[in-house]
């Protein structure tokens, strides 16, 4: 009879006290579908004596990570600790230059150091998994490193926050700003005290760089990517979308061009036909574009204890079953340096929202400096404001008139400077609002 996995856990937040509960609830589900039990022999945590809602008695307690690491009765060790260095980053370190198999969901570790960590797994042959660490519930890396292993990779995009699908989807929903549905997110838990690692886009970098690994066959490089947050979203943005036919989303988008891979985050206009554009709420959802493959979409709870545990212990299972691959689907030395592709010279279509000074020659002007750059505008929609009070003027001066464009696809070096040279004309007030478009 083969002996069960020993299993030994770094952290017992909500994620580690609910695999502690699955497998100990799940044993003979686990036994049967492994070929070999599964056991949770020694567990640490910063707190020894808080309530978790957990039986760990007949767990042994360590007095912390690197201890668990090193002991020569885990075969298994997870690492629910989190941090993008010590003492996770040694703990595992330590863990599989002993040969263990290594499990984790942490995103900002991998997205750092995942191709050190990759050399050493290799090196000293003990797995390390980790697909908790992007889209929690969400199969995403099993598919790209395993499923789809014979597929050329294009495009890998997908909604990588819930926090910030809950709050466009809130705006949207409900016609409320964006500091009124943080609020209200922060109130409900899905937003943080402090909520600009998710707000602001670098949560979603993280887990993009290492899908742009998976799939592109690169080495891991939050470096490479370009961050825009959602906090400008306003309002009348999600309901010309609305009208046009799109609706916003933030996006994680991970493409191959000519000049390299794209790697770029940021507020995204998607066909409301689309797939993706039905992910509402705190859902997560990852589109993949693969050669000779209609587009794969793969949609879950990207968040939450019982989503993020149910992934970490499909690793742990894993590992029982004796499944190994490499880190990021191929040898670590054979990942590439990733040539990052210039934002400037992404190409797309754009919405635009303008606040254009009601004079003559406003609009000729507008259309003149887009002409420049070539840019062609396949609708415009102008808004006039409410004259009956006071004829659109306020203290005798003209208010001015929300302008929006949608242009075909264009560079955004291109589009920029045209802008830019709309501001030197001072037909505008205030900064323009650009959301690029992502076509299915």
């Amino acid at each position: 009879m083969v002996a069960p996995l020993r299993v030994g856990i770094a952290g017992l937040g909500t994620v580690g006290a609910e695999v502690v509960r699955t497998i100990e609830q799940q044993g003979r589900v686990l036994s049967a579908r492994c070929g070999r039990g599964v056991r949770v022999v020694v567990v640490t945590a910063r707190s020894k004596a808080k309530k978790r809602g957990v039986d760990l008695r007949g767990i042994t307690w360590a007095k912390n990570a690197l201890a668990i690491a090193t002991d020569p009765n885990v075969d298994c060790f997870v690492e629910l600790m989190g941090g993008a260095g010590d003492p996770a980053l040694s703990a595992i370190e330590a863990a599989l230059k002993s040969g263990k198999s290594v499990v984790t969901a942490n995103k900002a570790l991998i997205a750092r150091h995942g191709l050190r960590l990759a050399k050493i797994a290799e090196k000293h042959g003990g797995p390390l998994n980790y697909e908790a660490a992007v889209g929690a519930a969400i199969p995403v890396v099993k598919t790209l490193r395993e499923g789809l292993a014979g597929t050329d990779i294009d495009r890998v995009y997908g909604i990588l926050n819930g926090t910030c699908n809950y709050i466009l989807t809130r705006m949207e929903q409900e016609g409320l700003s964006f500091a009124e549905c943080l609020k209200d997110a922060q109130r409900l838990g899905y937003a943080e005290a402090n909520p600009s690692f998710d707000v602001d886009g670098h949560d979603t970098a993280q887990k993009l760089a290492i899908l742009a690994s998976l799939a592109f066959g690169t080495k891991v490089a939050q470096s490479a990517v370009y961050v825009e947050g959602i906090s400008s979203i306003a309002p009348e943005d999600l309901r010309a979308a609305a009208e046009l036919g799109y609706r916003v989303k933030l996006l994680g988008v991970a493409v191959r061009t000519k000049t390299g891979i794209e790697q770029r985050v940021h507020p995204t206009m998607v066909p409301r036909s689309s797939s993706i554009a039905q992910v509402m709420g705190v859902t997560n959802a990852v589109t993949i574009d693969g050669q000779g493959i209609s587009p794969i979409t793969l949609v879950g709870p990207g968040a939450g204890g019982a989503a993020t545990a149910s992934a970490v212990i499909a690793d742990i299972a894993d590992v029982a079953r004796g499944i190994q691959v490499k880190p990021f689907g191929r040898p670590a030395a054979r990942l590439r340096a990733t040539r990052k592709a210039p934002m400037e010279r992404h190409e797309g279509g754009y919405y635009i929202r303008l606040m254009a000074r009601d004079l003559t020659g406003t609009a000729a002007t507008i259309a003149t400096r887009l002409a420049e750059r070539k840019i062609s505008i396949e609708s415009i929609v102008q808004r006039h404001p409410d004259r009956s009070s006071d004829g659109g003027r306020a203290n005798g001066k003209s208010s001015p008139v929300p302008v929006i464009l949608i242009t075909y696809a264009t560079n955004e070096d291109a589009m920029r400077s045209a802008l830019q040279a709309v501001q030197r004309d001072k037909v505008i007030s205030g900064r323009p609002q650009v959301i690029r478009i992502e076509k299915n």
